[in-house]
């Protein structure tokens, strides 16, 4: 038997890609989280167990064994949910994150624990790229909580020597995410639609999900009592309209995507990551995002149709 890992939020976006690369790096992987999935699919993204729960004290105690390393993938995912609804986003976000740093003090101290958190927590930065010691400034209800959940983690390093890292993500994207700007410009595609907040000219960070779990475990072997913090990123920053523009083409539109000049509320206008520390541990972005906005067209185009 190899080493066990477990996934929490393993039916999610990251979750589901980070299981199955660890079972392909030979982890043992268990997952837990929300959702409805059959045993042929969860078996299929390489999990070894399933357990569709809440990730609490408890239920990590049943299902969690003595891992040697947790990836927390589990947590609210959405700037507009968060604002929606604030006191869920807090629940999802840090409460699990809670519970699964108690569990480690009491009962898993050998584990490792790599937490993913979000860009979000850097909000309007004064320089790009944007270094891992860039103030935090977040723009939303989701940004706060991410923080919110890094500073638990550090408090439990700092205390009582829980070891892990944080991976601030930037803009993941890949097969399976089912919201966000490719899955809304789709959809968009489909009901003739053509119009998109904002400018157009607004950037982002874009890692396609295989990198983004990829960088879990690489970050996974770095982890410590100070919960060092690492950017993950392509470190390229690509405008909004330079992506729909690549959608457009493979959906063979002769017209193009329009914009209403007037921004969401907790959006920032630029985004780009400062990625030397991910890259000094061996690990590169392997996927250019035009090659992923086409992947991603096409498995829209067969899932949905």
């Amino acid at each position: 038997m190899g080493s066990l890992s477990v996934v929490t939020g393993a039916h999610g976006f990251l979750g589901r890609h980070a299981a199955r690369h660890l079972s392909r790096q030979g982890w043992d992987v268990i997952g837990l989280g929300h959702g409805n999935w059959p045993y042929s699919e969860w078996r299929a993204w390489g999990l070894r167990e399933w357990h569709a729960c809440d990730v609490t004290l408890e239920t990590l105690l049943v299902y969690g064994k003595e891992p040697d390393l947790i990836v927390h993938c589990a947590g609210s995912a959405s700037v507009g949910f968060s604002m929606m609804h604030p006191l869920q986003d807090y629940r999802r976000t840090v409460e699990t994150t809670a519970n699964l740093l108690e569990y480690v003090r009491l009962h898993a101290p050998k584990a490792r624990v790599v937490y993913p958190s979000s860009a979000g927590v850097y909000g309007i930065a004064e320089r790009m790229p944007i270094m891992e010691d860039a103030p935090l400034r977040p723009l939303s209800v989701y940004g706060d909580h991410k923080r919110l959940a890094e500073e638990l983690c550090r408090s439990f390093g700092r205390h009582f020597g829980v070891s892990g890292i944080i991976v601030r993500f930037f803009s993941v994207y890949g097969p399976e995410l089912r919201k966000q700007l490719l899955w809304d410009a789709c959809n968009k595609m489909r009901r003739n639609e053509t119009t998109f907040p904002g400018t157009g000219d607004e950037t982002r960070d874009w890692l396609h999900v295989k990198d983004a779990a990829a960088l879990c475990q690489h970050a996974g072997e770095r982890t410590s009592a100070d919960w060092p913090v690492a950017n993950g990123g392509s470190g390229h920053a690509v405008s909004v309209k330079d992506v729909l523009n690549v959608l457009w083409q493979e959906f063979e539109r002769r017209d193009g995507p329009t914009f209403s000049g007037v921004s969401r509320a907790g959006d920032p206008k630029h985004y780009q990551a400062e990625i030397s520390l991910a890259k000094s541990w061996g690990w590169v972005p392997d996927v250019d995002w035009r090659a992923g906005v086409r992947e991603y067209v096409e498995w829209f185009r067969t899932e949905v149709g």
